[in-house]
């Protein structure tokens, strides 16, 4: 069986965890922060209950938007998100044991407590999710995987997207940024055979052709960490926003 395959699998359990990063994400105080492996997958349809804010009881579970970033590295944008946004409920997944672990780390710090982690496989995420459960979904600078042999492994592609649209309520929003021009028209053709999932709300090539030294000041949340970097090198990024029908 692939892994492509078996990651498919609804009975596929994830090898033990040799990263040592993954002992310290029980070392870390207070009400749980980062969910590994399969147990990102306990959850799932009732993430808005696992938040520190909601355990303590400081904010009601109910009707509260959840935000789910794919590949949140460290969760430097996610962090600031949630901070502006007390009220709303925020998850970062990622595949690095470390940059989750400093992700909960500073949430902790500032005391950011409607924000969780997820240290598991995109490719799992409807196991991780129910049906409609995503409110607002972001995907930025995913790895473009530019040889032929490996485009396979691009996550924006017709069938992910059809995943995705399950899990994202209708009305809800979809927001992918990326510096890598033969992936984004890649993207773009996979998001015009998905018609039937989603709208297209926004689309640009180069997101901050209009002032670029305006934009060189901008920094996080307004600008990624990545973002940032690829400013300053006056490469251009490409954004498309799409809406869940």
């Amino acid at each position: 069986m692939s892994e492509r395959l078996s990651l498919q699998h609804p009975d596929y359990r994830y090898p033990p965890p040799r990263n040592p990063y993954f002992n310290k994400f029980s070392e870390l105080p207070g009400p749980r922060r980062i969910f590994s492996d399969n147990d990102a997958e306990l959850h799932r349809s009732h993430w808005s209950s696992q938040f520190p804010d909601v355990l303590s009881k400081k904010i009601s579970s109910e009707k509260r938007p959840l935000h789910l970033e794919i590949g949140c590295n460290g969760g430097h944008l996610l962090l600031e998100y949630a901070a502006r946004n007390p009220k709303d409920c925020f998850l970062g997944l990622d595949w690095k044991f470390k940059q989750i672990y400093f992700g909960a780390e500073k949430a902790i710090k500032r005391s950011i407590d409607n924000i969780l982690f997820l240290r598991a496989h995109a490719e799992r995420i409807d196991y991780m999710f129910a049906p409609g459960e995503i409110d607002h979904l972001y995907l930025f600078f995913p790895d473009p995987w530019p040889k032929n042999a490996h485009v396979k492994n691009r996550l924006v592609r017709p069938e992910m997207l059809a995943k995705l649209a399950k899990l994202v309520k209708r009305g809800g929003s979809f927001e992918i940024r990326t510096d890598h021009p033969a992936y984004f028209e890649w993207m773009l053709k996979s998001i015009d055979q998905s018609k039937e999932h989603w709208e297209m709300l926004s689309m640009t090539r180069d997101k901050h052709a209009t002032d670029r030294e305006a934009a060189k000041k901008l920094k996080i949340p307004e600008v990624t960490l990545f973002e940032r970097v690829f400013i300053l090198e006056d490469i251009p990024i490409q954004q498309a926003i799409l809406r869940r029908k």
